[in-house]
């Protein structure tokens, strides 16, 4: 049973216009960028093709939470939520640009990663020195950039993202806790292995939580709906339904990354096993496989060199633990708390329609 809905709320059945408005509103603000850029000097472009060729990848899924967050406010504040969806899209490919050099990835979307598509750039020129430094150097520089264009469209929507307003504060909390939850991630490949395995589901939980499952579902859709001027139970509410549907999306995530599809996911097959990645899944391994597997699959993340056999070999003891079983079983619990909550949202039935089908897309997803 779900939550009244006041008589008269209307919003569109589907958010197919809105994405397209997103698409076309980051691309002209980009194209103007271009222009900024190119005014201090013609290598100034570089960077922003770098964004623009990797936003143009996005499946807008944060940006299309933070509508629908928003059209879940009967009466919403008049906002342009069309220009929180690009800044949202901004903060989302700079975080991808800077987790690919943490994570040494050679590719993103089926494409050279940004770091990686520098150091082709200085490679095709026969520029001097280091072309691998030069290629980090242009992709953090590039991440910054990045963040900053994010702020700057976030803070174009005027009064309703000023300071000491909820969606500032929801704004902010988001980087803050992403980059929080990034440097988690980061510290567990390297101390993970000297700590209690016991407790590595309930640390790599942390992290899921931080590092993704609140800035790519919970964030976006409260997010909207502060800056529709939502009260506190809302905001509530679309929070019980984002915390438990953005961990399950998260979790999917790390199951595609040892089990995906090259194809499909544009990552090569257990990328994840060699950038050393101790999500949930290797947690439940960990203490679950016999202790000389446990000990083998421990030292074996993390090894750039691993190959097609060893990659077969450590998802056998995942699957033979019961590790990708307990995790799909905790996908689908976390799934259904996500519906449930959905269904109890005072929201009006297209909102819930549409949420309902995010979360089923969320946990069912190929890539």
């Amino acid at each position: 049973m779900s939550a009244p809905v006041r008589p008269g709320h209307t919003v569109p059945a589907d958010d197919r216009a809105f994405v397209a408005a997103v698409d076309a509103a980051l691309a002209a603000f980009l194209r103007g960028e271009v222009e900024n850029l190119a005014a201090i000097s013609p290598d100034g472009r570089h960077l922003v093709d770098a964004i623009a060729s990797l936003s143009r990848g996005g499946k807008r899924m944060r940006a299309t939470l933070c509508y629908w967050g928003h059209a879940a406010v009967d009466t919403p504040a008049t906002v342009d939520i069309v220009q929180a969806g690009v800044a949202l899209e901004l903060f989302q490919t700079a975080a991808l640009i800077h987790d690919d050099i943490i994570d040494r990835s050679d590719t993103r979307r089926s494409m050279p990663s940004v770091h990686r598509r520098f150091e082709a750039l200085h490679a095709e020129h026969g520029w001097a020195l280091d072309g691998t430094h030069f290629g980090t150097s242009a992709a953090v520089l590039t991440g910054d950039l990045c963040l900053s264009f994010s702020e700057q469209v976030f803070g174009s929507l005027g009064a309703a993202a000023a300071s000491g307003t909820r969606a500032r504060l929801v704004f902010d909390q988001m980087r803050m806790q992403v980059l929080t939850g990034q440097y988690l991630d980061v510290l567990e490949e390297v101390a993970g292995p000297s700590r209690e395995p016991a407790e590595a589901v309930a640390r790599a939980r942390t992290i899921s939580s931080y590092k993704s499952a609140r800035y790519s579902v919970e964030r976006p859709l409260v997010l909207g709906a502060a800056l529709a001027g939502a009260e506190a139970d809302l905001i509530d509410a679309l929070s019980a339904t984002g915390l438990p549907l953005g961990e399950a999306f998260q979790l999917r995530d790390d199951v595609l990354g040892v089990f995906g599809d090259p194809a499909l996911t544009g990552k090569p097959a257990g990328d994840d096993l060699r950038e050393g990645k101790r999500t949930v899944l290797i947690g439940f391994a960990l203490q679950q496989a016999p202790a000389d597997e446990a000990a083998w699959l421990s030292a074996q993340l993390g090894r750039p060199d691993l190959d097609s056999a060893t990659i077969e070999r450590l998802r056998t003891i995942l699957i033979d633990s019961g590790a990708l079983r307990r995790t799909e079983q905790l996908i689908e619990d976390l799934h259904r708390r996500a519906v449930t909550a959905i269904g109890l949202l005072p929201a009006p039935v297209p909102v819930r329609a549409a949420l309902t089908e995010l979360a089923g897309r969320a946990v069912s997803r190929q890539a």
